[in-house]
């Protein structure tokens, strides 16, 4: 027997690791895996349906993280802490990363794969995530539209009405920039917050100033690490559209959408689009 093996096998019974536990283990009633394995509840016996359950039960864990931090970010940034808010944003990157990377048990279904559990999910989609949308109003992509389709639930409603109403982590930056100086204009800064955001000729100069300056700048690190978020989070469109366009082609989406031309269009939506515009213009 290998050391690596013996180790295990020759704990005795009064070794700490071997005493009952008193009830659920103190890894489980910290982390709650006993509730999270017990989520998946297949409604087929096709074999892919428990990969594409967990896969989406994963991306919605990622979507909350990446919504805790944006939130963290959006904070310090109005409250003038730029070292906290980078940091915020640093950890959602890295959530971001994980998320893309979520795909990989799903990415090359096949359509007999998919078809084999499709239908039980119904009218059932991504669309639908209320933490996905509460991920787009927090960059600014705001819809009054979109928010009413969640009126019949309470609880998410009033959680998506808060994020419609208030500023974006993206409309945070613009009002930090502006009180470290750099001409924001005012109709931006007093914009309708619920109106989904619009690049804007006086940003676009706003950040082409920024790099065009010093290129150790904390400024121009902002703007590349918010780069990297939007970066991240095309990717993870388009992400979607290959994997739904490799599973089911052309068909219309399970919810009514125009499905992989809906993905497209929502995939070339640019997220932060002035930082795009304005390396043009340096």
């Amino acid at each position: 027997m290998t050391d690596r093996a013996s180790a295990t096998a020759e704990l005795s019974t009064d070794d700490p690791l071997t005493q009952p536990f008193r009830g659920a283990s103190p890894y489980d009633e910290y982390v709650r895996a006993t509730l999270l394995n017990n989520l998946q509840q297949p409604l087929t016996e096709a074999a892919d349906e428990m990969g594409f359950l967990i896969t989406t039960q994963v991306m919605e864990l990622w979507f909350t993280l990446i919504v805790y931090e944006w939130r963290a970010a959006r904070d310090a940034f109005r409250a003038d802490e730029l070292d906290a808010a980078m940091d915020a944003l640093m950890r959602s990157r890295r959530g971001l990363k994980a998320l893309n990377e979520s795909w990989a048990p799903i990415a090359s279904l096949t359509p007999v794969q998919f078809n084999g559990f499709r239908a039980a999910f119904g009218k059932a989609s991504g669309f639908q995530s209320a933490m996905q949308r509460h991920m787009e109003f927090l960059i600014g992509q705001k819809s009054a539209a979109l928010l009413r389709a969640h009126s019949g639930d309470p609880y998410v409603h009033k959680g998506l009405s808060e994020a419609h109403e208030e500023p974006s982590l993206y409309d945070e930056v613009l009002n930090f920039l502006h009180r470290r100086g750099y001409p924001v204009p005012e109709h931006v800064r007093e914009r309708d917050v619920t109106a989904p955001y619009e690049s804007d000729p006086g940003v676009v100069e706003v950040w082409r100033r920024i790099y065009a300056g010093p290129q150790h700048h904390p400024l121009l690190r902002l703007g590349e690490l918010l780069t990297d978020v939007a970066e991240a989070i095309t990717r993870w469109r388009l992400d979607h559209v290959m994997v739904v366009r490799r599973a089911m082609g052309a068909k219309p989406g399970s919810a009514g959408s125009a499905g992989v031309k809906y993905l497209e269009e929502r995939a070339a939506i640019a997220v932060f689009p002035e930082l795009w515009e304005a390396r043009g213009a340096v």
